[in-house]
């Protein structure tokens, strides 16, 4: 656990015996982080674990098995449950409510630890060039094309919004 320039205290999953995380599936994963959560007492990553936990239980019984979803849509619950947390945010600083901003991006640190690491803006554009020559894409008109490809190709590696923009700037 850190403390931000704000002082809301963030849970991190660095702790040493959570070592062997990623070796598990991400449900595994999120038991063994709430009950770290619930040890150091941190409301703030119990309030985030328990609703990624709330997600997936309720993907699960969507599909109506008892068998553990996929990989992929683990990843997809994951960064909705970020981006939620990102765009109450923005909302909430739009309005001067740092008060209630804090504690939704420090929950959207915690979610965001669960999902793949981040490509970085140049990365991504690395992947779009390679899209739009491999598709032969030739203006804006093609952009669904390419976005559906690089979309899926960065699944939980990249932002929407961040793709999105790369895709528009190439192909203008």
């Amino acid at each position: 656990m850190i403390l931000n320039e704000v002082g809301i205290s963030i849970f991190l999953v660095s702790l040493p015996f959570i070592s062997n995380l990623k070796n598990m599936s991400l449900q595994q994963d999120l038991m063994v982080a709430l009950k770290a959560a619930m040890k150091t007492k941190n409301q703030t990553a119990l309030a985030a674990l328990r609703a990624v936990k709330s997600e997936i239980l309720l993907a699960q019984t969507e599909t109506g098995s008892k068998e553990e979803i996929t990989e992929e849509q683990e990843i997809k619950i994951l960064s909705k449950l970020v981006k939620q947390r990102k765009d109450s945010a923005a909302i909430f600083e739009k309005e001067n409510r740092n008060d209630l901003a804090e504690p939704e991006l420090a929950q959207a640190e915690v979610i965001s630890q669960f999902l793949p690491a981040q490509l970085s803006e140049e990365d991504i554009e690395k992947v779009v060039v390679e899209t739009i020559t491999a598709l032969g894409a030739e203006g804006m008109k093609d952009m669904g094309k390419v976005m559906g490809m690089v979309s899926g190709k960065l699944a939980g590696q990249a932002d929407g919004k961040t793709i999105s923009t790369i895709v528009k700037g190439k192909l203008s």
